[in-house]
């Protein structure tokens, strides 16, 4: 009886080993699946993470969008960020310029990304960005403010159902991530 239930625990532990090395698996697993699902429905607001080359649109002067702004920090980030203005109406296919502002609240040099995304995520392939800070990491010194433009355009073809957009950005401090690398 005792070898019995030694053979049945055995397999419990088998089974168990099993089922955990099929869960760090799949949470291994899920961030590459995540964007491939990302990038097939349009999902998740991802923009571009290069600028785009200026090109000639036909104004839409019969169409206006409302484009809001948001700014936020990650929670470690010792900024003050903000946007010239929270929201705007603009036509598909005129180029716009908006600045954003931020500062270093720390008497250091500080490194610090923007993650930009849009909302719904479908209107982020009609956003089109010619620069844009997000493109690359801000060195700031200390308590240094800088103005930060935006520049950008609505492709036309944006489909009718998209009233309002959302363009937010985060910042986060990198300063410790890109000393150790």
């Amino acid at each position: 009886m005792n070898e019995d239930l030694k053979q049945k625990n055995t397999r419990l532990i088998k089974k168990l080993m099993f089922v955990v090395l099929g869960m760090f698996g799949f949470g291994y697993a899920l961030v590459p699946i995540y964007d491939v699902f990302c990038d097939i429905t349009g999902l998740n607001g991802k923009t571009a993470e290069e600028a785009v080359q200026e090109g000639v649109y036909q104004v839409d002067v019969s169409r206006e969008l409302t484009l809001e702004f948001v700014t936020s920090l990650n929670k470690k980030a010792p900024l003050k960020f903000s946007s010239e203005v929270k929201k705007m109406k603009l036509h598909p296919g005129k180029y716009y310029t908006v600045n954003f502002y931020a500062e270093n609240l720390t008497d250091k040099k500080m490194l610090a990304r923007a993650i930009p995304s849009v909302t719904p995520g479908l209107a982020a392939e009609f956003l089109k960005k010619t620069e844009c800070f997000c493109f690359s990491e801000q060195e700031f010194k200390p308590l240094e403010r800088k103005v930060m433009p935006v520049r950008f355009v609505i492709d036309p073809k944006i489909p009718e159902r998209f009233k309002t957009v959302t363009l937010a950005y985060t910042f986060f401090d990198n300063t410790e991530t890109s000393v150790k690398n």
